[in-house]
């Protein structure tokens, strides 16, 4: 048998041919995956600021088409008087129990809506609410609109520092899972898209403990800017005070790290120190600055009846460098601490406060994928050597902050710990750190679920729950005030009463908020002035106020039969 040189039959043309194929094969192969990798590479940016840019317009829509459609809640009309107030009168006479801050980023939209308010107003600042958006010949809903756009617009701007925080940990990947968290969130939609506090509260603190992350490389950039951002959360709401410790020892921490082991440990210490004591000066400056940014000459009369507070708490508000209109909203803010008021849990109305309520109501109110990274991104950052670095900047804040709110005596509303939802949101994406295929999976699948469950609420976030409670439809089992029925649906329950039931022209009306039910066309009555003999007809009640039904509200209720649901927050019961 004869073989041919060089055929695959030949022993040693086989074997070279062989060899050949396997010398130039994975070569060629590689240099194909490199050039799709590198064709990939050069469309990377523009493909993350395109994702960037679609769950921040996702958001934006979700926030917009919510507050057009909502009334006013219990708490907005006062913050957008009093930001009213603060343009045309420079006076710091109403809401003191708040610094300006919040209410200055609400202004910058009432200017646009160029509302009536007769100058000098003398009541109270719920009254001055009422006074502003019904009784002056404005507009309420236009004027709403334009206060509650500013807050929309510093919802997304907190949304990129969440994205950039989880960037500089994670990379591209990771800073995408923590935004579209915080994007798809129900409680950020909710409050994002309201004239409140609580969400440019929660993203000053969250952007104050970047900067201090930042801080680690550039302390002399990043240290003063953690400073603003401290000052202006301090400025924002007072919720944030037991985070200034916290921050001033990251901020020396910060300090010491960028120092490096090879300087003298003295130096290091007093320019940690040093760091600490300029972080502490910028926070107090922005909020003098704050105050003199309503009135320069800080002209303050303390109001009557104002609380007396003792102890540490009067230690505390004497030894802070603060004007005394912040300290005086400090001891009110103490005044409402020491009031009883009521609560509702799981079907339970108490009176007092429960210190778990705010981790339940969280299990209530957090979609379950997120709830499991949480829980994956905190171990995570346990687990992989370089987060541990991180934890106290993504951790401990809200930690520190929980714990104080957990104390609180008001049993209100998650909005309370807004801040968790903020922070966690970049712990979570630490689950891709482990870098496994699984985890990858895992991420993407649970952010999918999350983004499901958000957007099957729609439009109605503000009484979200998880499916594991049974969705918006049944919060009102479970939570009440801010969870579900804020006085939202005001507008809604007009549109339904029109549309449905347009030969019921009065009923019989229990609402629990701030709006005025007349001026959206509802003349209702009140069944609590008369006999329950002489209730007939539509009883429509605030699902807050069956949460706290007693008496003869409880049996009106009792007597009737639901018939209709609006916004998850309003029921209407015919009674015959």
């Amino acid at each position: 048998m004869t073989y041919k040189q060089g055929s695959l039959l030949a022993p040693g043309g086989g074997r070279a041919a062989a060899a050949g194929a396997a010398a130039t094969g994975p070569s060629s192969a590689a240099r194909e995956a490199r050039g799709r990798w590198a064709r990939l590479g050069r469309h990377r940016r523009p493909l993350l600021l395109l994702a960037v840019c679609a769950l921040l317009t996702q958001m934006a829509f979700a926030m917009v088409t919510t507050a057009v459609e909502q009334t006013p809640t219990i708490d907005e009309p006062v913050y957008v008087g009093t930001a009213v107030v603060y343009v045309r009168e420079h006076s710091l006479r109403f809401n003191p129990e708040h610094p300006p801050l919040g209410k200055l980023i609400i202004a910058a939209g009432t200017v646009f809506a160029h509302p009536h308010l007769a100058p000098g107003f003398q009541g109270d600042q719920g009254q001055l609410g009422r006074r502003l958006l019904y009784e002056s010949g404005n507009d309420p809903w236009r004027v709403m609109v334009w206060a509650r756009l500013p807050v929309m617009v510093v919802t997304l701007l907190f949304g990129l520092v969440v994205f950039g925080f989880a960037r500089d940990l994670l990379g591209s990947g990771g800073g995408l899972a923590a935004l579209a968290l915080y994007a798809f969130s129900p409680d950020l939609i909710t409050n994002g898209s309201l004239a409140t506090l609580d969400v440019p509260a929660a993203g000053f603190v969250v952007t104050a403990a970047w900067m201090l992350w930042r801080a680690r490389r550039r302390p002399l950039v990043y240290l003063p800017l953690a400073g603003v951002a401290a000052g202006a959360a301090v400025a924002t709401k007072m919720s944030t005070l037991p985070a200034v410790p916290v921050l001033l020892a990251l901020a020396a921490w910060s300090c010491w790290h960028a120092c490096g082991n090879t300087a003298p440990r003295a130096r290091r210490a007093t320019r940690s120190m040093g760091a600490a004591v300029g972080v502490a000066l910028i926070l107090v400056g922005v909020v003098w600055a704050v105050y003199l940014a309503v009135d320069p000459l800080l002209r303050w009369t303390p109001p009557a009846n104002l609380p007396a507070v003792h102890g540490l708490r009067a230690l505390l508000i004497d030894w802070l460098p603060f004007p005394d209109a912040y300290l005086d909203g400090m001891r009110i803010q103490f005044g409402f601490e020491n009031a009883t008021w009521r609560g509702y849990l799981f079907g339970r109305l108490y009176s007092g406060s429960l210190w778990y309520y705010l981790p339940a109501a969280l299990l209530v109110k957090t979609p379950l994928g997120m709830l499991a990274l949480w829980l994956g991104g905190v171990l995570a950052m346990g687990a992989v050597p370089r987060l541990r670095a991180a934890v106290p900047y993504v951790l401990l804040l809200p930690a520190v902050l929980l714990a104080a709110a957990m104390q609180g005596s008001r049993d209100l509303g998650v909005r309370y710990a807004l801040f968790v939802p903020v922070f966690l949101a970049v712990a979570a994406a630490c689950v891709v750190a482990l870098r496994r295929r699984w985890a990858y999976a895992v991420t993407a699948g649970l952010v999918l679920c999350v983004a499901v469950s958000s957007l099957r609420t729609y439009p109605y976030y503000l009484p979200y729950s998880n499916e594991a409670f049974g969705g918006p439809a049944q919060t009102r089992l479970r939570l009440h005030d801010s969870n579900v029925d804020w006085g939202q649906d005001l507008g809604r329950l007009a549109d339904r009463l029109r549309e449905r039931y347009p030969d019921n022209r009065d009923v019989w009306l229990v609402y629990k908020g701030s709006g005025v039910p007349a001026w959206y066309g509802i003349h209702g009555h009140d069944p609590l002035k008369v006999p329950p003999s002489r209730v007939h007809g539509l009883l429509v009640v605030s699902d807050t106020s069956i949460a706290k039904a007693q008496g003869r509200l409880a049996q009106l209720i009792h007597g009737s039969r639901a018939i209709d649901d609006v916004g998850h927050s309003v029921t209407i019961f015919r009674r015959p």
